[in-house]
């Protein structure tokens, strides 16, 4: 039995082989532009951190706070205002009697009008700043993206290096799937490589896409909000990309159900009654896999979940095309 499965492990080595052999030239290629990569990696949540500022910049803080601070301001007025506007009253005072006053006394009364006018002028000053600084709508929102690594910045480079590389190696990955699988297929079924290298490599694509721009700034800007208003969120770089990579590959892999179900369809091994048969398990096994790969908020573990419950559906009208069940009549 070893002897017969010898030359099929022979040639899954070689297509392993030549797959991590690919991933690597492309992770150099892209180590090259880690930068470049990082900052459209890192720009969701730049955006949500932005986009929270403005929420929290353009509320109030919490009424507690609030009735602190405008007690704080009316005692300080009580006793900062009177005092600004007796020095001023002052300074009026002595500059009306230096005019009359003879010359002597007049230039005493001046430089004494002169104290009084500074006085006022520096209580309401330091008035107007206390107010300014304890106002929340000053309040500068200080959300920012850290390390907490010695070699944090080069972890990350190599993280999103080999992020990229796979992404530019997958259609070769495919292909190389194909070739392993390939001569156990018909001459016709053999013909149909591009389609799978191509379709496969368009839905994965098409899945990181939309985990990009409509998943992403939904659920990071959730998390961010809640809580802001009473911690900074300090976002920990090494955290956020395996964070993202993790859900761009969960939703790449998803968007591959269509094509998957093609394919096996094609084989012969599924049939449209099988996956409708198998839909409320799916339904289930869906729902649990958007919980593992998304993050802990209903409204991101919907966005996952909904569009592959719809991929389902259209994978069971593409087998109903492919291979569709045979009625027992027609069987018999």
């Amino acid at each position: 039995m070893f002897e017969d499965l010898r030359p099929h492990l022979v040639e899954l080595r070689k297509r392993l082989g030549l797959s991590v052999l690919s991933i690597f030239v492309a992770f150099m290629i892209a180590f090259l532009f880690h930068n470049t990569i990082l900052t459209w990696i890192t720009q969701p949540l730049n955006n949500a951190l932005s986009e929270v500022g403005r929420i929290i910049e353009s509320q109030e803080k919490a009424t507690w706070k609030l009735q602190t601070i405008e007690q704080n301001q009316t005692q300080k007025a009580e006793v900062v205002v009177p005092s600004a506007k007796l020095a001023l009253s002052l300074e009026k005072s002595l500059t009306d009697a230096s005019k009359e006053a003879p010359s002597p006394l007049a230039e005493h009364l001046k430089e004494a009008a002169g104290y009084a006018k500074a006085l006022s002028q520096t209580l309401e000053k330091k008035f107007s700043t206390e107010e300014n600084s304890s106002n929340p709508s000053n309040k500068q929102f200080l959300g920012q993206i850290t390390t907490h690594q010695v070699g944090g910045a080069f972890f990350v480079a190599i993280k999103v290096s080999f992020f990229a590389g796979l992404l530019g190696a997958l259609p070769f990955i495919l292909y190389q799937l194909w070739l392993f699988v390939a001569p156990g297929l018909y001459e016709n079924e053999k013909k149909m490589v591009i389609p799978f290298v191509v379709g496969g490599s368009m839905m994965f694509f098409i899945g990181v896409i939309f985990a990009y721009y409509i998943v992403t700034p939904f659920g990071f800007q959730f998390l961010i909000t809640f809580g802001s208003f009473l911690y900074t969120p300090l976002i920990n770089i090494e955290d956020y990309v395996g964070f993202f990579t993790k859900i761009m590959m969960g939703f790449g892999l998803a968007f591959e159900l269509p094509v998957f179900a093609y394919f096996l369809a094609l084989l012969g091994l599924v049939t449209d009654r099988t996956l409708i048969d198998f839909f409320k398990y799916a339904v289930v096994i869906i729902f649990v896999l958007a919980a593992l790969l998304t993050p802990p908020d209903i409204l991101t573990q919907l966005l996952m979940a909904l569009p592959l419950v719809l991929l389902y559906g259209l994978s069971i009208l593409i087998v109903r095309v492919v291979n569709p069940e045979e009625s027992q009549e027609k069987e018999a």
